[in-house]
C-alpha cells in the first residue's frame, strides 16, 4: 500500500481541547505526517532510539481511493515526540521531527464502510496494558467527517491512497517499551501492537 500523504486534523474533540487548555478552532487545523512514517497492519511498534517522551493519540482514519472517494476506514495512532514538540513550539520551528519519525503512524488493516454516516455512531477505543485510555464516536467531532473530507479536497492536493486522521479524543498519554496497545472499532476490527525501542548506535549513548 503506497501512502503519499497522511493528513491530520488537530483539536477536533472538545474533551481533548479542554484537557490541553486550548481553544476550539473556527476551521479545521490540518497538518501532515509523512506517508513513509506509516506502518499498516503491523503488530509491533519500534520507537527510534533518540525518542524520550512519545505519546499516543487514537484516531479514526479515512482512506481516499483512486477517485478520491472514501470507501475504507481504519484506526490509527498519531505518535508524537512531546519533548521535541515542546522545543519546536517554544522556538517557533516546524514539528516534522516530532510527528514524522520512523513508524510514527501505526495503522490497522483497513475495512470497508458503506458511507461516512454509517460509522458515526460506532465507538472506537484504545487500551494500554488492559486499561481503557481513549474512547470516542465520530458524531462527537467538532468538524463532521463529510466536512473534513470536503475541506481537504478543496484546499489541499489530496491523492489516491492518502489517509485522513480525523482527530483524537481526550486521554492521550505516554508510551513505554513493553506496553501493549489494543484498539477496537466495534463490529469491525480489533488490533494489538507491542511497543519496542531501538538501541542507540555505538558512540551515541
Amino acid at each position: 500500500m503506497v501512502i503519499r500523504n497522511i493528513w491530520c486534523v488537530g483539536r477536533n474533540f472538545l474533551d481533548h481541547v479542554q484537557e490541553i487548555g486550548a481553544e476550539m478552532p473556527q476551521e479545521p487545523i490540518i497538518f501532515l505526517k509523512a506517508g513513509s512514517s506509516a506502518t499498516v497492519g503491523s503488530s509491533e511498534i519500534w520507537l527510534p532510539y533518540w525518542t524520550e517522551e512519545v505519546h499516543y493519540e487514537l484516531e479514526l482514519a479515512l482512506r481516499f481511493d483512486a477517485f478520491l472517494k472514501i470507501k475504507e476506514a481504519a484506526l490509527a495512532l498519531d505518535l508524537t515526540e512531546r519533548r521535541y514538540q515542546r522545543e519546536a513550539k517554544q522556538k517557533g520551528l516546524p514539528w516534522t521531527r516530532c510527528k514524522s519519525f520512523d513508524e510514527a503512524c501505526p495503522i490497522t488493516p483497513t475495512f470497508l464502510i458503506r458511507s461516512l454516516e454509517s460509522i458515526k455512531d460506532t465507538p472506537y477505543r484504545l487500551w494500554i496494558n488492559g486499561q481503557l485510555r481513549q474512547e470516542a464516536i465520530a458524531r462527537h467531532m467538532h468538524f463532521p467527517l463529510e466536512f473534513l473530507v470536503q475541506h481537504l479536497e478543496e484546499f489541499y492536493p489530496v491523492t489516491g491512497g492518502d489517509f485522513l486522521l480525523t482527530g483524537t479524543p481526550a486521554g492521550s498519554g505516554p508510551l513505554q517499551p513493553g506496553d501493549e496497545i489494543k484498539v477496537q472499532f466495534l463490529g469491525e476490527i480489533t488490533h494489538i501492537w507491542k511497543v519496542f525501542k531501538h538501541q542507540a548506535p555505538s558512540g551515541d549513548r
